[in-house]
């Protein structure tokens, strides 16, 4: 690839809890000239203030790390997931969860230079591509005891809050995720997933209508049977994206 075709420098983050295994990353990256090292990181919980701060376009990730792997980094990240991750482990059994995670590539330890460079390369591509279109994610890592899952954005019917974890309620199940709602607000598409209480994000989709109740105040009807509060601090803008008439004040 030509460097004319790359407006800035791919600017990367090696993730590796082995100096040896981040040196040689670093060695390798080195040897291209349309990348930048931001920092070579040590620990999962290094790799995530890193990566929230800097915002990279490319990471090498390590999958095991003490208190903080891979996987926890990409759980805990969300939808601000960097364009490229790319996994290097030794262990070939964490290939398809990578996959699932959202991970471009992975990297076998030892992997040659070719190996590398073909890597590097697909990342290039992909990162230059979306430098003009803007992403939002697909799925959520959920992670419980001994495994990670992934539920479908598309699948949720409603967010609310739960202490310091969010329930995201998708048919007849629920997950917990460690986010804010004000996290996911910002996430999720506007278009489709709305706030209509502090602790309430709703899918549009499945709202059948409003219900004005005894109170004065609003409810969601949704498509299940469901109905949440509505707030009046979200009434308008709902009532508006909805195409509903405001008869009540």
């Amino acid at each position: 690839m030509r460097s004319e075709e790359l407006p800035t420098k791919i600017r990367a983050l090696v993730v590796d809890d082995e100096p040896l295994a981040r040196s040689n990353l670093a060695v390798l990256l080195r040897r291209d000239p349309e990348i930048e090292i931001l920092r070579e990181c040590a620990s999962g919980a290094e790799a995530l203030a890193e990566i929230r701060s800097a915002k990279p376009d490319l990471v090498f990730l390590d999958v095991q790390m003490a208190e903080c792997d891979g996987f926890d980094v990409l759980e805990m990240l969300g939808g601000d997931l960097p364009p490229a991750v790319i996994f290097v482990t030794a262990y070939d059994q964490y290939a398809v969860r990578a996959f699932e995670a959202g991970a471009l590539d992975y990297l076998l330890k030892p992997f040659d230079n070719a190996r590398f460079d073909r890597a590097l390369e697909r990342a290039k591509q992909k990162i230059t591509h979306g430098r003009e279109i803007p992403r939002r994610p697909e799925r959520f890592a959920i992670k419980s005891t001994g495994q990670v899952s992934f539920v479908k954005i598309s699948e949720i019917d409603w967010i609310e809050a739960a202490d310091y974890y969010a329930c995201l309620h998708a048919g007849t199940k629920s997950h917990l995720l460690r986010r804010s709602m004000s996290e996911l607000e910002h996430e999720l598409d506007p278009a489709i997933f709305r706030r209509i209480h502090r602790s309430t994000i709703v899918n549009l989709d499945r709202v059948r209508g409003l219900k004005l109740g005894e109170d004065g105040e609003y409810e969601v009807l949704l498509d299940n049977g469901i109905r949440l509060p509505l707030s009046r601090r979200y009434r308008k803008p709902l009532q508006s994206r909805l195409g509903i008439r405001d008869s009540h004040s």
